[in-house]
């Protein structure tokens, strides 16, 4: 008796074997995992905030290995990317679009991805990351070097502090656009949207036939079989831009347009989209009714199963483009696109604030030489400047478009003009000296007209002067010898009334019907164009140009136009006597105002200097 209860209790009380406990703790560590697996898949985690946004376009470069090899690379070197919504790819560096705002104090790098076959671990690169800035409210854009020979253009960016982390992102976008076919801008313009964008090759400096064109708007996720688009008529376009109306639910409210994709689609002459076919399909009536872009049926249509321009502009209603309440419109703004010039700009800014300029937008055109800190320099100092980051290349004309359209509600007129460009008042147009504000006092009594919209003003081209490095004092005050006849002109326009396809040849705008232009004599108003300065200035030249229908000096293309250096060729080879070139009259007028009216009594230095 005593002893079957003492096996009992043996049985009761006899601890877990080694090989039960392990078995135990196996299940509860393979349960815990499963779970964790179950939460990383989920969209409530924190770190799917940042997944990427719906894209419309195909990819036009080859896509990565497969999933497996990513995995494999993370599982390798454990780095934690930023999200990238878009890639685009340019001549000279690959942009990066980054939805999510980057602290200034972290320092990224720019993952490259190369692999033999799909079974083998990826081969990687890493390479600091050329530049970053802010692009609009939501989004910010980094610029990276150009891929590796038999690397991926698909490229990713890394915090470098960063050695740790979850991992890839099995949702990344693998897009790659090409910068010479996309819709790269929108903005809404009363029951409009303009979109700007390259590929449609529309006719240079000619309005174009809008009814061959379609504005569309993306829902859903933007995967091949997600969502769908609707599209509204164009109701002009000109050169890179396109205006459409909106569906009646967003001119009614704006906000519901924030962060929707748009682009433009080509359409037949039965109002088919071209490369389609027969493949259109309607999205039921009841799904159209519940969609936040429903509206009026006779501008718009439901389509989908097609491929539109590739695009990354996004609509957002920003307060950037609005006047506030009671505040008054500016008499004279200015408006440039600029390129690695930020050694130019205070001389520039500081003599036209004296002759009454009053705001500055400034479209920087991925300059690298620190202009950001110039302007911020001027703000201190108190004058009204803006950068407007714009990555876009050869697109000067449609960046005056948008600058035209975002100085509308804050300027009354807006003048259009290059860095290198001065204005200048031989007399003054009412007591026969020139003075401070005269091209303000200038366009205020223009203002009064009922019929001019803009004031023409012709420029003289100015040479290297003899000089062989560039001048200290300003160029206003170096160069003094120029070209006898003035070539081209320079505009100042109304904005208001600008005729609604925004058509400018960087030199004036298509104005409203029952408008008209005036031409200033050259004896009241004329521009010093400071055009061909010491060599190693000009050489900088020869290597981008931002004006769309403007070639590069390299190609050998219009070789005989006036944007060329006569005689030069297409080559950065200084020609003999350089600096002694394009001297026709000696012309000392500007230089000897400005060294009376700027420079310092005591010392002779200008502000600027």
């Amino acid at each position: 008796m005593d002893s079957e209860q003492r096996r009992k209790r043996k049985r009761v009380y006899r601890p877990y074997s080694r090989a039960q406990y392990l078995s135990v703790r196996s299940l509860i560590l393979c349960c815990s995992f499963l779970v964790f697996l179950l939460c990383l898949s989920s969209d409530r985690l924190p770190i799917r905030a940042v997944s990427f946004k719906p894209v419309l376009s195909v990819p036009t470069i080859s896509l990565l290995p497969s999933n497996s090899v990513q995995d494999s690379f993370n599982r390798r070197f454990k780095l934690f990317p930023l999200a990238v919504d878009e890639r685009v790819l340019f001549p000279d560096h690959l942009l990066l679009m980054v939805s999510k705002k980057i602290a200034p104090t972290q320092t990224l790098d720019c993952i490259y991805y190369k692999s033999l076959n799909s079974s083998e671990e990826a081969t990687v690169k890493i390479k600091p990351l050329l530049s970053i800035d802010e692009y609009d409210e939501f989004r910010w854009v980094a610029r990276c070097p150009l891929p590796p020979v038999n690397y991926s253009a698909i490229v990713d960016l890394k915090r470098q502090e960063v050695v740790a982390g979850r991992g890839w992102s099995l949702r990344r976008n693998e897009t790659v656009h090409s910068w010479k076919k996309m819709a790269y801008a929108a903005v809404l313009d009363g029951k409009t949207v303009l979109v700007f964008v390259k590929g449609l090759n529309l006719r240079p400096h000619k309005e174009s036939d809008h009814t061959l064109l379609r504005c569309q708007f993306a829902l859903g996720s933007g995967g091949k079989n997600e969502g769908f688009v609707l599209m509204t008529d164009a109701v002009a376009a000109a050169q890179e831009v396109v205006r459409c109306l909106l569906p009646r639910s967003i001119r009614q409210n704006p906000s519901r347009a924030q962060g929707i994709r748009v682009t433009v689609v080509r359409v037949n002459s039965n109002g088919r989209a071209l490369g389609v076919g027969d493949r259109r399909s309607m999205v039921s009536v009841a799904r159209i009714r519940s969609s936040r872009l429903y509206g009026q049926r006779r501008h718009q249509r439901i389509y989908k199963d097609y491929v539109p321009i590739p695009s990354v502009a996004k609509i957002y209603n920003s307060n950037y483009y609005q006047l506030k309440k009671n505040k008054r419109k500016y008499e004279l703004c200015v408006c440039t696109m600029l390129w690695n010039q930020a050694s130019s700009i205070r001389e520039w800014i500081m003599y036209h604030s004296w002759l009454g300029v009053e705001r500055w937008f400034i479209y920087d055109n991925n300059s690298d030489d620190g202009i950001q800190d110039v302007v911020k320099e001027l703000n201190l100092q108190n004058y009204n400047v803006s950068r407007h980051n714009w990555p876009w290349i050869k697109t000067q004309e449609a960046g005056f478009s948008h600058c035209a359209l975002r100085a509308r509600n804050e300027c009354k007129w807006v003048g259009f003009f290059d860095v290198d460009e001065f204005f200048y008042f031989p007399r003054d147009h009412r007591r026969g000296l020139p003075g401070q504000n005269s091209l303000q006092s200038l366009v205020a009594n223009v203002s009064s007209s009922k019929t001019v919209a803009e004031i023409r003003t012709s420029c003289h081209s100015f040479g290297p002067s003899g000089l062989s490095s560039h001048p200290v004092e300003g160029v206003t005050v170096g160069y003094s010898c120029r070209l006898q006849s003035p070539e081209r002109h320079k505009s100042i326009v109304r904005p208001d009334l600008l005729n609604a396809n925004l058509l400018n040849v960087v030199h004036h705008f298509r104005l409203q019907a029952g408008y008209r232009y005036m031409n200033m004599p050259e004896n009241i108003a004329v521009i010093n164009h400071y055009k061909y300065q010491v060599w190693e200035t000009f050489r900088a030249k020869f290597y981008r140009r931002v004006a769309t229908y403007v070639v590069d000096w390299q190609e050998n293309q219009n070789t005989g136009s006036k944007d060329r250096a006569p005689g030069l060729g297409t080559k950065a080879i200084e020609p003999p006597n350089w600096r002694l070139q394009f001297c026709e009259v000696w012309d000392t007028g500007l230089r000897d105002f400005v060294l009376a009216n700027f420079a310092d009594p005591a010392t002779g230095s200008l502000p600027w200097e």
